[in-house]
């Protein structure tokens, strides 16, 4: 009990003759001791990269991770030394709830059955976004974490021990100058300027060992850069994987979807073809039916003053010769019929052009 207590009064004592150092610096009373320009050009690139490091690792992480609740939570697993619960992500959220949708539309629907494609690459989107997230904390913010939670804390330490040799050095130098003034004027040898000198000594030794360790730690800040540049490599190969394996997958949904929608169209077709036939008339595809209203010259045919309607095409449509006009889906024209003209067929105007349109693409409006 002694002996904590000594200890706790020479602690004490250490720690005031160091606060009145360092506010005789601050107040610019007493001297200090400067470090030269490498260790302070080690000491400032070692700050630089703390500060960008800690920066890019928070950005990196409300990139993976955009939701705040979400991140607080997985720390609060970290910190518990416990696996963070395995949830769907949004991807596989909204495939869930598009595959539900499709049963209850019904499956054999188009929409359904479009719901279902759909939502079934949402959640394989969901997947690999899941597989992008696992490789990129484990190559990428594992090791920023670990220099900034490890190797850092370090550096932090040896240098704040650094500024305490440096403090005790200086106090040591204002004590052996006060000593040597008080020598002088006394003109004889002090017992105090023998103290002075071996505690200067002890403290520079003591200064120069705690600078030495620190500047080998800062000087390893360059190989914090080699490995931090490998895993930002490694980072951009799996941001690179993850986008193309969303964009295949897209790709896929979007030629099956067309594949669906051609079929779709076909059925149409079909139906209307099979329709015409049933009431007597002829296909819109049938060369007499072609013959027919060639003998219309589209160019010489006028709109009448009433009965022309707009019209919302449904399909593109590409012109077969010069009497026909081409469709863009979505786009709106105007059509008319004129005398001697196939049922299935209109005169479609848009702007400057004319020429005959299949009405099987066309929806008109009122």
């Amino acid at each position: 009990m002694d002996f904590n207590v000594k200890k706790l009064a020479s602690d004490a004592g250490i720690f005031f003759t160091r606060a009145i150092q360092f506010t005789g610096e601050k107040f610019g009373q007493v001297e200090k001791t400067e470090l030269d320009a490498h260790f302070e050009n080690l000491l400032s690139r070692a700050d630089s990269t703390k500060n960008w490091t800690e920066k890019i690792f928070r950005q990196t992480e409300v990139l993976l991770q955009p939701n705040p609740s979400s991140r607080i939570e997985e720390f609060l697993y970290e910190k518990l030394d416990r696996t963070v619960p395995s949830r769907p992500n949004n991807e596989e959220l909204l495939g869930h709830y598009m595959q539900d949708a499709a049963k209850d539309f019904g499956p054999g629907t188009p929409y359904g059955d479009t719901l279902i494609k759909v939502g079934d690459c949402e959640r394989r989107l969901g997947s690999v976004q899941r597989e992008f997230l696992q490789t990129s904390a484990i190559g990428f913010l594992t090791p920023l974490r670990n220099f900034l939670e490890g190797d850092w804390r370090t550096i932090s330490k040896e240098r704040r021990l650094l500024e305490n040799r440096r403090l005790d050095l200086d106090s040591c130098k204002a004590r052996l100058k006060k000593a040597k003034l008080a020598e002088s004027k006394a003109a004889l040898w002090s017992e105090e300027v023998d103290k002075a000198e071996h505690e200067l000594r002890v403290a520079q030794t003591e200064f120069d060992r705690q600078a030495e360790v620190t500047r080998l730690l800062l000087e390893g800040i360059s190989s914090t850069h080699v490995n931090h540049l490998r895993c930002l490599h490694e980072f951009v190969e799996a941001q690179t994987a993850y986008y193309k394996q969303c964009h295949l997958h897209m790709q896929d949904l979007q030629k099956e979807l067309d594949s669906c929608l051609s079929m779709t169209i076909s059925t149409i077709i079909s139906y209307a073809l099979s329709h015409s036939m049933a009431s007597g008339g002829s296909s819109p595809l049938d060369p007499a039916s072609a013959v027919e209203t060639d003998t219309l010259k589209i160019e010489e045919v006028q709109a009448p003053a009433t009965g022309t309607r707009k019209a919302k095409v449904l399909y593109d449509y590409d012109a077969a010769d010069t009497s026909e006009l081409s469709l863009l889906a979505d786009e709106l024209i105007t059509v008319y019929t004129v005398p001697g003209m196939d049922s299935d067929w209109l005169v479609g105007e848009r702007g400057n052009q004319k020429g005959k349109v299949p009405v099987t693409y066309l929806e008109l409006l009122s």
